[in-house]
């Protein structure tokens, strides 16, 4: 799953703080057509996933998928505060100029249970996109899908972090500044991997971990990003673009930018240069 090509529709938020004089029920049992995502921030209660009884406590975040039975109980004399967004989403492509849906997947790739570990960014994330569910200022929805996917983006730092080797982490870190300081040259994925001391097997499982691209797509990507920013100056031919970023071949070079524009490069010269 490529989680940059993911499309969110957010079906409502909720919370609960200290005295804010929500009502909420004592006991919750159901199964869930769409995603939660719920973050407890305080008061006692439980929650049953798989006949497994968690007791939660502030910092607990549960990814709750659609179709998985669960059961929260809350605490009468100090019920939970939490924040919550209820979503769906499938999978959406571009290329060559085309747009595609792609499979609606059962479930993101997210423990349904994880305490967080100086979790302050997702919490300021959370908040955001509740206060902007509840103002129901023009545009709202917009917003909030935003925030959604910052808060996703957030979640998923977490869990990498404490997932992954904090050193590997780095390592796939100096390989992209790597890329972007020999933007203008030919790397392999053999002399990225001995700069980091590293498998070829190994770096390309936890880049594509990290990134959702492989090591080459990435650096090809890079490439697209710096053409866009040569040709914008307007005052260099395809071709010396193509051989400043390290392409020999200038059709090898305008495939993979048709492949992530959606037009050739000559297209996107006339388009945003002239204007035509």
């Amino acid at each position: 799953m490529n989680l940059n090509n993911l499309y969110f529709h957010i079906h409502y938020c909720n919370s609960k703080q200290p005295n804010d004089g929500k009502k909420i029920r004592t006991q919750i049992s159901r199964t869930l057509q769409h995603h939660e995502l719920l973050l407890v921030t305080g008061g006692k209660g439980s929650l049953t996933l798989g006949g497994k009884k968690h007791l939660l406590q502030e910092g607990l975040i549960f990814y709750l998928r659609a179709g998985l039975p669960h059961t929260i109980e809350m605490d009468e004399e100090e019920p939970i505060c939490f924040y919550s967004v209820h979503f769906s989403y499938t999978s959406i492509g571009y290329d060559e100029g085309a747009w595609s849906i792609g499979k609606v997947h059962e479930r993101l790739p997210l423990p349904p249970m994880r305490i967080l570990q100086n979790g302050y960014l997702v919490v300021d994330a959370f908040q955001r996109l509740t206060a902007a569910w509840s103002a129901k200022l023009p545009g709202y929805e917009l917003l909030a899908r935003a925030r959604l996917q910052q808060l996703l983006y957030e979640i998923f730092l977490q869990v990498k972090r404490q997932n992954q080797n904090h050193a590997v982490a780095l390592k796939v870190e100096k390989v992209i500044q790597h890329m972007r300081e020999h933007l203008t040259e030919r790397l392999t994925l053999a002399e990225l991997s001995d700069l980091v001391q590293l498998s070829t097997y190994y770096l390309t499982r936890v880049f594509k971990q990290a990134t959702g691209y492989t090591v080459i797509e990435y650096f090809n990507k890079l490439k697209m990003d710096k053409a866009k920013e040569l040709i914008l100056d307007g005052d260099k031919k395809i071709k010396d673009v193509a051989l400043e970023l390290g392409f020999a071949d200038e059709f090898y070079f305008s495939r993979i930018f048709k492949r992530t524009e959606g037009i050739s490069p000559s297209e996107f010269y006339s388009n945003i240069v002239h204007g035509v």
